[in-house]
């Protein structure tokens, strides 16, 4: 059986397919997400729900990160920082049963090992005040162990804040963008997706006619410039 991180970091890698690639989700399901967790039915169906869940409400989550970064374009954002947002903001607002810092932590973790030295802290300074935006305004649904670290709210419903966690997972209904499931495509070649640094590393060509790696992107030492944290102010407690 996969641990939840593995499950994490493949439904990271499907997503960047699907946003890279441009292919259906039914095809990223079949072809990414299937076989990678063939032999975990639990842990395949919760990587399917949250990878149906993200890109079905990724219009959401980019106006969540918009909110809670400044003087940055959304688009310049790295592909894989952004997706890992998307994704960790789903699971936040839309798995009622994971408490949000078990979800920043696995964010955190994933961005380090497939972005830029860089990333961690971002994506974590990110996550922090999208949770703290969200609990201010009262939209975290979290029941159970969910409610670790968070005081308890009265719930409310998740349309209000424009994610619908109960959508049925229809792959079928979200066949949409260039490429799908078309013989040219060809299917999708999994040494697109994103790798971890040690990866990287041993998959590295060894002979003298390989692209030189100066070329290739890749993790700096000190990454790229990140965008500033909008950080909601907390709410004073009354007297």
């Amino acid at each position: 059986m996969s641990n939840r991180r593995q499950i994490r970091e493949t439904v990271m890698q499907a997503l960047y397919a699907f946003t890279v690639g441009g292919f259906s989700l039914e095809h990223v399901l079949d072809t990414i997400i299937k076989p990678e967790l063939r032999d975990d039915g639990i842990g395949r169906d919760f990587a399917e729900r949250l990878f149906l869940r993200t890109a079905d409400n990724r219009e959401r989550t980019d106006e969540i990160i918009r909110d809670h970064i400044s003087n940055w374009e959304i688009g310049r954002l790295a592909v894989v920082d952004r997706v890992i947002l998307q994704m960790a903001i789903t699971e936040i607002l839309t798995f009622e049963d994971i408490p949000a810092k078990v979800t920043i932590n696995e964010a955190i973790e994933i961005a380090k090992k497939y972005s830029t030295s860089g990333s961690g802290p971002f994506v974590n300074g990110i996550l922090d005040a999208v949770v703290l935006t969200l609990h201010n305004d009262g939209v975290l649904n979290k029941q159970g162990r969910g409610l670790v670290d968070l005081p308890a709210r009265k719930r409310k419903s998740r349309k209000r804040d424009g994610i619908d966690a109960d959508r049925p997972a229809d792959p079928g209904a979200h066949d949409t963008g260039p490429g799908q499931d078309t013989p040219e495509s060809g299917g999708f070649d999994a040494t697109d997706l994103p790798e971890s640094h040690e990866a990287a590393e041993n998959n590295a060509p060894e002979t003298s006619d390989a692209p030189d790696a100066s070329d290739a992107p890749g993790p700096e030492k000190k990454g790229p410039k990140k965008p500033r944290i909008k950080r909601p102010l907390k709410k004073k407690k009354n007297p």
